[in-house]
């Protein structure tokens, strides 16, 4: 198949990006509204880059993510993948796209070897399952049922499956939740021999860290709007100030986001759990010795205080008000 001509920079266009969901009739007949999912987004995608989209449930995050993927129609807007439109090319574009779900369920009855085997089989030109097995730390496993593989190589295995037909784009949804930190390494160590290679990656995740570490780019998604676009480096640099204070009082209603606001040199104060306080710093030295003073002076105690540099999770907290994980 000849190939259509595609831009040399940019991989993925979406542009008034608008998804809406019909309203589901009640008990009685009575329609519920319209549920708007995203509703305009506009991104750029260079190639090459480990772009990440991060947004708690509910967030639009993962309406997109389908849409880029050619799974889900949108209701208004325009997608663009490697120059190409999922209504034109979709055929042409299955062959230069991978994609791994935050679950994949493979046949348990299947050994590993079959399971690609049976995926090279879509792919007009695959890679070798000599390469892909070693590419992915499988290859003393490739007898193995499906059945009998631990989480982080299931993941593994999948990661593999959107690997065989050598995509220019791969999308990753929640690639290691649930894994441990070794599987969850070899994951991230994965992507990058992809990205070393001229990939681009489409990377949705809830820790902070795997994105801090694989992303080039993150866009923060709430309530189906894009908040913010940048690098995590430039994101963490736009906070008001770059420490954070965490402090956890043992009554948890003693003190309120207010009192630690008011402290010299806190900048913003949230809370962050029953009893919890995130306050962010410019000079936390001084900001510690006050928040002591009025600790005592108020007659409470505390359970714990710690500080640490700002982080992508702090910039979430920021923009959106809430934590990642909350809903």
């Amino acid at each position: 198949m000849s190939s259509p001509e595609t831009s040399s920079v940019v991989a993925v266009t979406c542009r008034g990006l608008r998804k809406v969901y019909d309203g589901r009739r009640g008990l009685w007949g009575k329609p519920s509204p319209p549920v708007v999912a995203l509703d305009g987004l506009d991104l750029g995608i260079q190639r090459g880059e480990c772009f990440g989209l991060l947004g708690p449930n509910g967030s639009g995050k993962t309406t997109t993510v389908e849409m880029l993927e050619g799974l889900l129609a949108p209701t208004a807007g325009e997608i663009e993948l490697l120059g190409l439109r999922w209504e034109k090319h979709e055929r042409h574009l299955r062959q230069r796209v991978g994609v791994a779900l935050q679950e994949t369920h493979l046949p348990e009855k299947l050994s590993v070897d079959e399971v690609l085997t049976l995926f090279c089989s879509f792919y007009s030109a695959p890679r070798s399952l000599d390469d892909l097995l070693a590419d992915v730390e499988m290859a003393e496993k490739r007898q193995a049922f499906v059945g009998k593989l631990s989480g982080g190589q299931r993941q593994r295995l999948a990661i593999a499956c959107a690997l065989v037909g050598q995509p220019e784009v791969l999308f990753l949804d929640e690639p290691t939740t649930g894994l441990d930190p070794q599987s969850r390494r070899q994951i991230w160590g994965l992507v990058t021999r992809y990205r070393a290679r001229g990939g681009t990656v489409v990377l949705t995740t809830h820790y902070m860290e795997e994105a801090e570490r694989l992303c080039d780019r993150v866009a923060v998604i709430d309530h189906g709007l894009l908040v913010r676009v940048g690098s995590p480096a430039e994101l963490i640099a736009a906070l008001p100030a770059p420490h954070i204070i965490e402090v956890e009082l043992e009554t948890a209603a003693a003190l309120s986001t207010e009192d630690f606001a008011a402290l010299p040199g806190v900048k913003e104060a949230h809370h962050s759990g029953e009893g919890g306080f995130s306050l962010a710093a410019r000079e936390p030295e001084h900001a510690i010795a006050a928040l002591l003073a009025l600790v005592e002076r108020k007659g409470h105690a505390l359970s714990r205080l710690s500080t640490r540099n700002a982080s992508l999770e702090d910039v979430f907290v920021a923009l959106t008000g809430r934590r990642l994980h909350d809903e």
